[in-house]
């Protein structure tokens, strides 16, 4: 069953009395393992804690809503830090500032977030953060707060990229509610489409609401995180199962909430294979010969919620049996956490074995194989592969060198040109990809991958995987 973390609702509202069991079980049943209570007020602390003392799947945040933030004395404060010393206590929240209703004059919800942040930091506590009508101060306030780190979470995001693009550069993760199906919420569909990088991606139900198109104006419940997470499948071009992998894996780093993910959903062993949308991946190898700056590498062991970090290499036959039947994918791809062609071995052994079953085969290269093994490689893999994707990046030697900073040394840009254009002549299909990122000029990249080299141009977002 797909599990899913509702980390933003309120149980504790009276809109539940009736029945919370009830609404409890549903969400376990549409496989919501784990539910955050969110608190909005002191009572709403105490009783966010309580459900979460009484209910195994549901953990609490302490904290006041910015609209009562007139409310929070130091006798507040004091109670809320003994509250959150509670072990089911993950977060201090839901604070920030609101000045679509201002219900508390903006200089005292200011003040008080900032002692929310202080809260947070002695804690060791992740902040769930509202945000209404008050970007401008927020990110001030982040700015100025924030400078020793702390983790958090902007709740029920807005269709804002400037806001997005801010909190992702302080590292904060960001939420999305069922308002995403909202049969007019096109801009805010549009900009998680082409803008959310799923590593920083969390669900979320605000119930009791913003209940999903098809429920508006009834009570929201976490057992409607399923639309949501449809309509995220949907957008994003990955499955269902994508969506709660990572999001879940997501949910543990924050909140501590949740076992570890692995290639098999249940532990946190490194994947040599592991499935994203209806594509197995291979994972071979670690090592490579390019150090890019942009490389998931450098921050994460895992990727789409796997694990990736190999202890040791396999074996041809153990990447074999691991992928067992190829035909349950569309393609098999030798992609991994590193360069495949430095176990070029390895690829055509389990290439071979996987043609004679029918597979279709891409292979996602940094191009250096002929670098790597000092002679032409790519005769060795026609028969093969169907499909070479070949990472570029940059128009020339100079930008090439200082993005991706090769092994192999200023000759290298041009060297993978050259494999290029072997690969187009001796291959199916070839694809040239370039992650858009500050100095990369994607429009030139194009010119030159379709014009000098004569084959299919891909740009490719930073943290989109495929």
């Amino acid at each position: 069953m797909t599990r899913l973390v509702d980390t933003h609702c309120h149980l504790d509202f009276a809109d539940f009395d009736i029945d919370r069991e009830d609404v409890i079980k549903r969400a376990s049943e549409a496989g919501v393992k784990y539910i955050i209570n969110v608190a909005s007020s002191i009572e709403g602390s105490r009783k966010s804690v309580g459900l979460a003392d009484k209910y195994d799947p549901i953990y609490a945040s302490v904290g006041i809503h910015p609209h009562d933030a007139k409310e929070a004395n130091d006798s507040a404060f004091s109670e809320l830090k003994e509250l959150a010393k509670n072990k089911k206590v993950v977060a201090i929240g839901e604070v920030g500032l609101d000045y679509y209703r201002n219900l508390s004059p903006r200089d005292t919800q200011q003040e008080t977030f900032r002692k929310f942040i202080a809260l947070a930091k002695e804690t060791r506590l992740p902040l769930i953060i509202h945000c209404r009508e008050a970007k401008e101060d927020l990110l001030r306030i982040l700015k100025e707060e924030t400078a020793s780190p702390v983790n958090g979470v902007v709740h029920c995001f807005p269709s804002d990229k400037e806001l997005l693009k801010a909190v992702l550069d302080m590292g904060l993760y960001v939420s999305f509610t069922c308002n995403i199906t909202f049969k007019n919420a096109l801009g805010l569909r549009q900009m998680v489409k082409d803008y959310m990088p799923i590593d920083k991606l969390l669900l979320e139900t605000d119930a009791p609401f913003l209940a999903p198109e098809g429920f508006r104006g009834k009570r929201n419940e976490p057992s409607y995180l399923t639309y949501l997470t449809e309509e995220l499948a949907r957008l994003k071009g990955i499955t269902v199962e994508d969506i709660a992998r990572v999001t879940s894996w997501n949910s543990k780093k924050l909140f501590a909430i949740g076992e570890a993910v692995g290639p098999d959903d249940t532990s946190g062993n490194s994947a040599i294979v592991y499935p994203i949308r209806k594509s197995l991946y291979i994972n071979i190898t670690n090592r490579c010969t390019d150090d890019c700056v942009f490389c998931v590498r450098n921050a994460t062991d895992y990727v789409m919620g796997y694990n990736l970090r190999l202890e040791e290499e396999p074996t041809a036959k153990e990447v074999i049996d691991a992928v067992g039947d190829p035909s349950r994918y569309d393609e098999i791809v030798f992609c991994g956490y590193g360069e495949p062609t430095l176990r070029l071995d390895c690829v055509i052994e389990v290439a071979k074995a996987l043609k004679a079953k029918g597979a279709k085969i891409r292979l996602t290269t940094n191009g250096h194989g002929n670098l790597i093994h000092k002679r032409p490689i790519v005769g060795d893999l026609a028969g093969l592969i169907d499909r070479v994707s070949v990472s570029l990046n940059a128009t020339s030697s100079e930008t090439y060198n200082r993005i991706c900073r090769p092994s192999f040394g200023p000759r290298t840009f041009d060297e993978i040109k050259k494999f290029i254009i072997e690969c187009r002549e001796k291959l199916p299909e070839v694809e040239v990809t370039c992650v858009e990122m500050e100095g990369v000029d994607i429009k030139e990249c194009e010119r030159l991958v379709t014009g000098e080299l004569k084959v299919k141009f891909r740009p490719r977002r930073y943290n989109v995987v495929g």
